[in-house]
C-alpha cells in the first residue's frame, strides 16, 4: 500500500520541469486581483 502511495504524492513529470511560485506569492496576486477588480467596479461609489 505505501508504494501506492508514494506514487500519487510524486508530481507528473511535465509538471515537475515547471518553476512553481510559493503559494504565500499566489496568496497575495489572488488578494491583489480582487482589490482590483472590485476598484474598478465600484470606482464611481468611491469617487
Amino acid at each position: 500500500m505505501e508504494e501506492n502511495n508514494n506514487n500519487k504524492n510524486k508530481v507528473p513529470s511535465k509538471m515537475a520541469r515547471l518553476a512553481w511560485p510559493k503559494a504565500k506569492y499566489g496568496l497575495f496576486i489572488a488578494i491583489f486581483l480582487i482589490i482590483l477588480v472590485l476598484l474598478i467596479l465600484y470606482k464611481d461609489l468611491i469617487l
